[in-house]
């Protein structure tokens, strides 16, 4: 404390008062002795204390007012207030802690009391700060520890995903185009309020990276079928459907070795449902409807999409348009219908992401 000189207020009607006073205290602290609540309001428009020693008992307003008054404006309300009084009677005192007063000194002053008490208070102030200061500080360490964590998260989900592709020399730069066609549905969903009490609960930080691996079982699909210069045959395609059960497992092995997987929550989802189709048909459960869960849903849509725009060893990739017209007739079949419909409010940015990240 003897490192800053701390401004006392000192508000009493009574100019012997105010004098004494701050003879008391000017070799302390920096004093601004006030002979009412209005002169204090006018010099707090400037000027903040680290506290406020009120006197109750004074014309036009009195301290019980002035703290109402101060305790009700959030810029002064944290300001301690010490009440000065010639009142003894125990309600008084009640009240004006119940207003927020910290303390209560009775007049005429005895200095050495007077001065340990505005020292222990303002040590308190000056540890609350210093906690405050410290609490703040933590935060921001635990967020930006936070931050790496997830930066951490994000880099297995690439690299992995990225070896996964590296391998399926037949798909560059799907799981970027994917990726970025999620968060297309995904913000059209938030602003259309759609499927609203599913995506309210979903961590977005974490489903859109996990999309990544939305294709993690091909890393057990054999080379001569991920990259098969033509059709695959009947059995090969059943192999090949292999992947969304197999990346179910890769995912569910990775969540048992590190504690932190709540990000791997979605990948397991997506990677297990995103071939299932809206009449049942798709794989590996044959779910049905809303038995597919909605991430399955989304990124069945993003997925299609990518593979109809790309150029295979068997077909020519279609136009954006025509891409658009084959989701639309897959609406009730291969697709959500309410999805569909939000997929046709972003096709033009689908387009736009097709032609830029080939």
């Amino acid at each position: 404390m003897e490192n800053k000189r701390y401004k006392v207020m000192l508000v009493d009607d009574n100019m012997a008062n105010l004098s004494i006073g701050k003879s008391m205290l000017k070799s302390i602290y920096e004093v601004y002795p006030l002979p009412s609540a209005a002169k204090l309001f006018e010099i707090l428009k400037n000027v903040t204390p680290d506290l406020i020693l009120l006197d109750i008992e004074m014309p036009e307003m009195d301290g019980y007012t002035a703290i109402r008054k101060l305790k009700s404006d959030e810029k002064m309300a944290d300001i301690p207030v010490i009440f000065l009084t010639s009142k003894i009677d125990k309600d008084s005192e009640l009240e004006g802690l119940r207003l927020g007063a910290i303390d209560y000194v009775t007049k005429p002053f005895s200095a050495p009391l007077l001065l340990k008490r505005i020292e222990n208070h303002l040590l308190i102030v000056s540890q609350k700060k210093e906690l405050k200061h410290y609490n703040d500080n933590l935060q921001e360490m635990v967020r930006q520890k936070t931050a790496q964590v997830v930066e951490l998260q994000n880099a297995v989900l690439s690299t992995v995903a990225e070896m996964v592709e590296f391998r399926d020399g037949l798909t560059g730069g799907h799981v970027i185009r994917t990726q970025k066609y999620l968060k297309l549905l995904l913000d059209e969903l938030l602003e259309e309020n759609i499927y609203q009490e599913e995506v309210s609960g979903w961590d977005l930080d974490f489903l859109l990276p996990s999309a990544q691996l939305h294709d993690v079982g091909k890393i057990a699909i054999s080379d001569l079928i991920l990259n098969k210069p033509g059709r695959l045959t009947p059995e090969e395609f059943e192999e090949m459907k292999n992947h969304a059960s197999v990346g179910v497992d890769v995912i569910r092995r990775i969540e048992q070795t590190t504690a932190e997987n709540a990000f791997l929550h979605h990948a397991k989802i997506i990677a297990g449902t995103h071939h299932e189709k809206w009449d049942g048909s798709g794989y590996p459960a044959g779910l049905r409807g809303k038995e597919i869960p909605l991430e399955g849903r989304l990124m069945a849509i993003a997925d299609v999409y990518d593979a109809l725009i790309s150029a295979r060893p068997y077909k020519k990739p279609f136009s954006v348009e025509e891409a658009e017209r084959i989701i639309d007739e897959g609406k009730g079949a291969h697709f959500d219908p309410t999805l569909v419909m939000v997929f046709h409010k972003v096709a033009r940015q689908f387009a736009e992401i097709a032609q830029s990240c080939q």
